[in-house]
């Protein structure tokens, strides 16, 4: 797979992260447990993973579910950060948008259809 987005400790397990982002519009999460072998391998960039996301859940919280994020932008007048995932939901190319506060906490979930794609539709 590569090398490893993101490692994180869980425990005693260690969990690797590896993105295809933008283009693949995944994150594959691997679990290795104390004994060193592969627990686990799974898609993050998932609705179902979206959906448990709620204004109020922490930043890390949401990291350590979804993986990092594609983009990292900040907004001082708005004192929002905002983390862009490129992922499909529904078959389609979609672009999620999660929105931190100052104190780390997600305020808004925003996913919408991704614009390159949406206009190459148009086109044709």
């Amino acid at each position: 797979m590569g090398p490893a987005t993101e490692v994180r400790k869980e425990g005693a397990d260690t969990v690797r992260y590896y993105s295809r982002e933008p283009y693949g519009r995944e994150i594959y999460v691997a679990r290795i447990g104390a004994d060193g072998k592969l627990a686990s391998l799974e898609q993050r960039l998932t609705e179902e993973n979206v959906a448990r996301l709620r204004p109020g859940t922490r930043a890390d919280e949401a990291r350590a579910l979804l993986g990092p994020p594609y983009r990292v932008d900040q907004f001082p007048r708005l004192e929002r950060e905002v983390w862009t995932y490129k992922m499909y939901a529904g078959g389609q190319p979609k672009d999620l948008y999660l929105q931190f506060s100052p104190d780390g906490l997600v305020r808004e979930v925003m996913m919408i259809d991704d614009p390159a794609f949406s206009a190459r539709d148009t086109h044709m």
